[in-house]
């Protein structure tokens, strides 16, 4: 380890311990290391290096890249699944992504910016190395060793599996290498890949025990990573193991071994403090506040904790942008337009599916009418928590009108009143025009439905998290939130445990773990839950997979489950140059058809708007031009979720059926022609294969089957993720 470098100087790319890479290129970067050695010495010292390890590596809650993982915004990931609509470079069908050209070029989650140490991916996995190093070569007692080691155990596997779940077999890389051209490291096999993942893991949940098994951390340290955390991520793994990506012939053992750990590790996990979080309150109030709780919070499982500090370019500023993000324009957001589809797929208040769906068709459909014009009636109480309509409280810590005079003022009595008028009736009839306009000020800065999952409420949460500014300055005004992100909650851990006991054949097990689930959210009895989930395998974990796709809607965790089930076309397109191994023999040969699930390839997603009844007529394009207003119709107090909400909401909807009409409004794309497209989700996407920037850095690594491979002239990918 080289001396003489300030703690703050970020180390080498660790790309360069497994590239070939030219001597100029090593020449200008002599100084590849990062800190005196004398520091491991001192507990401080150690945990400093072990602070940047969670600066580096912690998610966050911007759009995802190779440093993040999704977090529900409209991403490439988000726009690849049923929460919004536009097509991602995923499923566009007009684009086919190139592993040879920077044209529509396969996104990079294996290199990212090679000249740029801190973007670079396996500068991060180098980073945690050279702490591992340190920390074993320095002076400290054994005991504050292993607290400290098995946080970067746990980062170290973290790191690994958000390179795994995309490309199958990575390279290996366990200790500083120097960044020479003979420090080549090959891809290692999924298998192999899977297995050190799983006992670094071990070795974070094994050293962590004795500072996390009772009750978690505490004080300052609360939010570092837990016994717990290691353990819950280690589920999740070996799930995607099990999973037909990776799983072609149903292998049972991979499920068997999952159910074993997850059931054997499932009370340590809740030793470390960790459980479903309940809170109190009308219509899963308890739901919305566990997003909002900066105390020791039962559901985080692994969470990034922010604050709320206002500033310009503070150094300890670090703010959550999801409020401002989904909050509407008059509120201060930008808003976030959930898709007709989604909307339209949540659980009636029965808990099944609305009729006419078509989407998951060996779960039962509910015996309650779903009138799409009212969508908001009699629906699962998880739903008003996920999304907002014209009509709905969303009460705010401030008053955004003291910026803009004509927003509504009074936040602690916000209403949402988005409906729309247009300026002429072609318009209005016109499912690809943008010529509407919005109530309250919205104007053209609207969405028809508004993504509400995980808002910081007033009416839930009567001491906010975030510090309300009305003049927007630079960074995250007005919102300047310190709500936490939770990318592992205790009900993925249930949900994980639920998957792999269906898998596994433990039918009764399954079924307990999703009317757990349910009765937080308020149900009782059966739940809504149709009794062969106990003796139908295939209905069970298509029940399994609704309720993960309902309980973490906008949570990031809805493309993963995609891939992993290989639900864009069931696994049936086959990858040109794939060996027989890869056809997918479990699950009779199409995951779709076995679950019931209706393929996403070849459907297209909407949005929806509420506009002025035709009666009313057209307006014009100002805020004072709204045709409603101007006749003086009288608007219904507010849907508000802390009362019992059925006569609310019906009392709404006859509101609706007198003064609003839903619109069809254009979600996925239209050709030149004006005729639809649909989603094209390739079958070599499943397992991506490494973009030109990091096949030319990486000259030594092959390319993946069903890519072609920029270093050999395009020639076709050699390296085959299923191979053991």
């Amino acid at each position: 380890m080289k001396n003489n470098i300030k703690i703050s100087v970020i180390c080498m790319a660790g790309l360069l311990a497994l590239a070939s890479c030219s001597d100029g290129f090593l020449e200008d970067k002599k100084n590849y290391d990062n800190v005196n050695s004398d520091i491991y010495n001192y507990y401080s010292g150690c945990n400093g290096r072990v602070n940047d390890v969670y600066s580096w590596c912690l998610p966050f809650s911007n759009d995802m890249t190779w440093k993040t993982p999704s977090m529900g915004n409209a991403d490439i990931a988000g726009q690849s699944t049923e929460e919004y609509s536009g097509f991602s470079d995923f499923v566009n069908p007009d684009i086919e992504l190139s592993s040879t050209s920077t044209t529509n070029q396969v996104p990079d989650f294996f290199m990212a910016t090679q000249s740029n140490i801190q973007e670079a991916v396996y500068g991060r996995i180098r980073n945690i190395n050279d702490v591992i190093e340190g920390i074993n070569g320095g002076t400290l007692s054994q005991e504050q060793k292993n607290t400290l080691l098995g946080q970067c155990y746990f980062f170290r596997a973290w790191c690994y599996y958000n390179i795994v779940k995309w490309y199958g077999g990575v390279p290996i890389v366990t200790e500083t290498q120097d960044p020479l051209v003979t420090s080549v490291t090959p891809r290692s096999s999924t298998k192999a890949s899977i297995e050190f993942i799983l006992s670094d893991l071990d070795k974070a949940a094994s050293l962590l025990a004795s500072k996390t098994m009772s009750g978690g951390w505490s004080g300052d340290d609360y939010g570092r990573v837990t016994t717990g955390t290691a353990q819950a991520l280690k589920g999740r793994v070996l799930l995607l193991w099990a999973s037909p990506i990776f799983n072609r012939t149903n292998d049972e053992g991979r499920w068997t071994k999952a159910y074993t750990v997850m059931k054997q590790e499932m009370d340590s996990i809740k030793a470390c403090g960790y459980g479903l979080y309940q809170g109190s309150g009308e219509n899963a109030q308890g739901y919305a506040n566990m997003f909002t709780q900066s105390a020791k919070n039962p559901e985080a499982v692994f969470v990034t904790l922010y604050n709320n500090i206002t500033g310009d370019g503070l150094d300890n500023q670090k703010n959550n942008t999801w409020e401002k993000g989904i909050r509407p324009k008059n509120a201060g957001g930008s808003g976030k337009n959930a898709s007709a589809m989604l909307v339209d797929m949540f659980p009636m208040k029965d808990g099944k599916i609305p009729s006419g769906t078509g989407t998951y068709t060996k779960l039962e459909t509910s015996d309650d009418a779903y009138d799409t014009e009212t969508p908001f009636v009699d629906r699962d109480p998880r739903f008003y928590r996920t999304f907002t309509f014209p009509g709905f409280r969303w009460a705010y810590n401030g008053d955004y009108s003291s910026a803009v005079a004509n927003n509504p003022s009074d936040g602690k009595n916000f209403v949402l009143w988005n409906y729309v008028w247009y300026t002429s009736l072609d318009d209005q009839g016109n499912a690809e025009s943008g010529n509407s306009y919005g109530a309250d000020n919205l104007l053209t800065n609207k969405s028809g439905v508004y993504v509400r999952k995980k808002t910081d409420d007033l009416d839930a949460n009567g001491s906010p998290l975030y510090t309300f500014v009305a003049a927007d300055v630079k960074g995250a005004a007005p919102y300047y939130s310190a709500a936490p992100l939770l990318e592992i909650r205790f009900a993925e851990v249930l949900l994980n445990f639920a998957e792999a006991a269906c898998g596994a054949g433990h039918l009764d097990e399954a079924v307990a773990v999703l009317k757990q689930i349910r009765e937080r959210v308020g149900y009782t009895g059966d739940c809504g839950l149709q009794a062969n989930l106990s003796s139908d395998q295939a209905a069970c974990m298509s029940a399994i997979l609704y309720e993960r796709q309902i309980e973490f809607a906008y949570e990031g965790k809805r493309f993963d489950d995609m891939r992993r089930w290989m639900l864009f076309d069931g696994g049936a397109q086959k990858v040109a140059g794939a060996p027989a191994s890869w056809t997918l023999t479990g699950w009779g040969g199409n995951t779709c058809t076995w679950l019931g699930f209706k393929p996403f390839n070849g459907q297209r997603r909407e949005n929806m708007e509420f506009r002025v009844a035709d009666k009313y007529g057209v307006g014009g394009t100002t805020y004072d031009s709204d045709p409603m207003v101007k006749v003086g119709v009288t608007r219904p107090a507010g849907v508000d979720l802390r009362k019992p909400i059925t006569d609310q909401v019906a009392q709404l909807a006859t509101w609706y059926k007198s003064n609003l009409k839903r619109k069809l409004k254009k979600g996925d794309g239209y050709n030149a022609q004006h005729v639809s497209e649909y989603i094209n989700f390739r079958p070599n996407y499943y397992l991506l294969g490494l973009c030109s920037g990091a096949a030319s850095a990486n000259k030594a690594l092959p390319q993946t089957i069903g890519w072609a491979d920029y270093n050999k002239s395009g020639s076709a990918g050699t390296f085959d993720p299923l191979a053991e």
